[in-house]
Protein backbone atom coordinates (compact mmCIF):
# COMPACT_ATOMS: atom_id res chain seq x y z
CA UNK A 1 0.00 0.00 0.00
CA UNK A 2 2.64 2.40 1.37
CA UNK A 3 4.82 1.73 -2.52
CA UNK A 4 1.55 2.67 -4.27
CA UNK A 5 0.98 6.26 -2.29
CA UNK A 6 4.47 6.89 -2.37
CA UNK A 7 4.10 5.78 -6.61
CA UNK A 8 7.35 4.13 -6.36
CA UNK A 9 8.50 1.33 -9.23
CA UNK A 10 8.77 -2.49 -6.88
CA UNK A 11 8.52 -5.68 -8.07
CA UNK A 12 6.85 -8.78 -6.00
CA UNK A 13 9.32 -11.44 -5.18
CA UNK A 14 6.90 -13.99 -3.71
CA UNK A 15 7.93 -16.62 -0.77
CA UNK A 16 6.45 -19.89 -0.48
CA UNK A 17 6.14 -19.50 3.45
CA UNK A 18 4.76 -23.26 3.35
CA UNK A 19 7.44 -24.80 1.58
CA UNK A 20 9.96 -22.56 4.06
CA UNK A 21 11.64 -20.36 1.58
CA UNK A 22 11.78 -18.02 4.45
CA UNK A 23 14.63 -20.09 6.25
CA UNK A 24 17.14 -20.30 3.08
CA UNK A 25 20.42 -19.12 3.80
CA UNK A 26 19.43 -16.53 0.77
CA UNK A 27 16.71 -15.55 2.52
CA UNK A 28 17.97 -15.43 5.91
CA UNK A 29 21.11 -13.72 4.03
CA UNK A 30 18.27 -10.53 4.22
CA UNK A 31 16.74 -11.23 7.29
CA UNK A 32 17.89 -13.56 10.42
CA UNK A 33 14.31 -13.26 11.95
CA UNK A 34 13.30 -15.49 8.75
CA UNK A 35 9.98 -13.73 8.50
CA UNK A 36 7.81 -11.37 5.52
CA UNK A 37 8.16 -8.33 4.24
CA UNK A 38 11.64 -7.45 2.83
CA UNK A 39 12.82 -5.31 0.62
CA UNK A 40 15.78 -4.31 -0.99
CA UNK A 41 16.01 -0.81 -2.49
CA UNK A 42 17.87 -1.09 -5.27
CA UNK A 43 18.17 2.37 -5.73
CA UNK A 44 20.34 2.51 -2.29
CA UNK A 45 23.26 0.27 -3.45
CA UNK A 46 20.78 -2.93 -2.82
CA UNK A 47 19.85 -1.64 1.21
CA UNK A 48 18.24 -4.28 2.76
CA UNK A 49 15.30 -2.92 4.79
CA UNK A 50 13.24 -5.50 6.81
CA UNK A 51 9.56 -5.58 10.00
CA UNK A 52 6.98 -3.79 7.91
CA UNK A 53 7.43 -0.85 10.14
CA UNK A 54 10.81 0.00 9.44
CA UNK A 55 10.25 -0.75 5.90
CA UNK A 56 7.16 2.14 6.11
CA UNK A 57 9.56 4.28 7.99
CA UNK A 58 12.26 3.70 5.45
CA UNK A 59 10.38 4.88 2.39
CA UNK A 60 8.76 7.64 4.34
CA UNK A 61 11.89 8.87 4.88
CA UNK A 62 13.41 8.04 1.45
CA UNK A 63 10.60 9.92 -0.41
CA UNK A 64 9.55 12.93 2.48
CA UNK A 65 6.37 11.49 1.95
CA UNK A 66 3.60 9.82 4.46
CA UNK A 67 5.85 11.02 7.60
CA UNK A 68 5.94 14.53 9.51
CA UNK A 69 9.09 16.09 9.20
CA UNK A 70 9.58 17.63 12.59
CA UNK A 71 7.76 18.89 15.60
CA UNK A 72 4.59 17.43 17.24
CA UNK A 73 3.14 16.02 14.09
CA UNK A 74 6.19 13.73 13.96
CA UNK A 75 6.31 12.41 17.52
CA UNK A 76 2.00 11.94 17.23
CA UNK A 77 2.61 10.07 14.37
CA UNK A 78 5.66 8.07 15.04
CA UNK A 79 3.77 7.32 18.71
CA UNK A 80 0.71 5.59 17.04
CA UNK A 81 3.17 3.65 14.64
CA UNK A 82 4.58 2.36 17.44
CA UNK A 83 0.96 1.42 18.95
CA UNK A 84 0.56 -0.88 16.07
CA UNK A 85 3.88 -2.32 16.82
CA UNK A 86 3.73 -2.94 20.58
CA UNK A 87 -0.20 -3.35 20.62
CA UNK A 88 -2.22 -4.25 17.43
CA UNK A 89 0.49 -6.27 15.43
CA UNK A 90 1.50 -8.70 18.93
CA UNK A 91 -1.97 -9.05 20.22
CA UNK A 92 -3.93 -9.78 17.00
CA UNK A 93 -1.47 -11.95 16.10
CA UNK A 94 -1.35 -14.08 19.39
CA UNK A 95 -5.41 -14.34 18.00
CA UNK A 96 -4.45 -15.51 14.98
CA UNK A 97 -2.25 -18.00 16.49
CA UNK A 98 -5.02 -19.29 19.15
CA UNK A 99 -7.82 -19.35 16.64
CA UNK A 100 -6.46 -21.03 13.89
CA UNK A 101 -2.81 -22.42 14.39
CA UNK A 102 -2.66 -23.80 17.59
CA UNK A 103 -2.91 -27.25 18.09
CA UNK A 104 -4.90 -27.55 20.80
CA UNK A 105 -8.24 -25.24 21.99
CA UNK A 106 -6.83 -22.90 24.36
CA UNK A 107 -10.00 -21.10 25.87
CA UNK A 108 -8.20 -18.80 28.40
CA UNK A 109 -5.73 -17.77 26.15
CA UNK A 110 -8.26 -17.21 22.94
CA UNK A 111 -10.22 -14.98 25.01
CA UNK A 112 -7.23 -13.15 26.73
CA UNK A 113 -5.88 -12.20 22.85
CA UNK A 114 -9.53 -11.33 21.62
CA UNK A 115 -10.37 -9.39 24.39
CA UNK A 116 -6.69 -7.48 24.53
CA UNK A 117 -7.07 -6.98 20.54
CA UNK A 118 -10.34 -4.95 21.36
CA UNK A 119 -9.79 -3.04 23.54
CA UNK A 120 -6.99 -1.76 21.23
CA UNK A 121 -9.72 -1.37 18.40
CA UNK A 122 -11.61 0.63 21.31
CA UNK A 123 -8.59 2.67 22.03
CA UNK A 124 -8.39 3.65 17.47
CA UNK A 125 -12.32 4.29 17.62
CA UNK A 126 -12.23 6.43 20.33
CA UNK A 127 -8.73 8.22 18.41
CA UNK A 128 -10.63 8.24 15.54
CA UNK A 129 -13.93 9.30 16.51
CA UNK A 130 -13.29 12.58 16.06
CA UNK A 131 -10.81 13.05 13.45
CA UNK A 132 -9.98 11.08 9.73
CA UNK A 133 -6.41 9.78 10.19
CA UNK A 134 -4.65 8.88 13.86
CA UNK A 135 -1.97 11.54 13.01
CA UNK A 136 -2.70 14.99 11.91
CA UNK A 137 -2.21 14.21 8.27
CA UNK A 138 -2.74 10.23 6.17
CA UNK A 139 0.59 8.72 7.22
CA UNK A 140 2.33 5.30 7.49
CA UNK A 141 0.73 4.93 10.63
CA UNK A 142 -2.79 4.64 9.12
CA UNK A 143 -0.93 2.25 6.42
CA UNK A 144 0.46 0.06 9.53
CA UNK A 145 -3.16 -0.37 11.42
CA UNK A 146 -5.00 -0.90 8.38
CA UNK A 147 -2.87 -3.65 7.06
CA UNK A 148 -4.23 -5.01 10.18
CA UNK A 149 -7.53 -3.84 10.64
CA UNK A 150 -8.31 -4.82 7.62
CA UNK A 151 -7.56 -8.61 8.39
CA UNK A 152 -9.95 -8.93 12.04
CA UNK A 153 -12.23 -11.40 10.58
CA UNK A 154 -9.25 -14.21 10.28
CA UNK A 155 -8.24 -13.66 13.73
CA UNK A 156 -11.94 -13.88 14.23
CA UNK A 157 -12.07 -11.16 16.75
CA UNK A 158 -15.43 -10.97 18.29
CA UNK A 159 -17.39 -7.41 17.77
CA UNK A 160 -17.57 -7.00 21.51
CA UNK A 161 -15.16 -7.34 24.44
CA UNK A 162 -15.37 -8.00 27.66
CA UNK A 163 -12.68 -7.32 30.29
Amino acid sequence: MALEELELPYSVNYIDLAAGEQHTPEFLAMNLNGRIPVIVDHDADDLIVFDSNAILFYLAEKTGKLFPKDGAARHDAMQWLMFQASGIGPMQGQAVAFERYFPEDVPAARKRYHNETRRLYAVLDKRLADREWLASDFSIADISHWSWIRSHRWARVPTEWHM
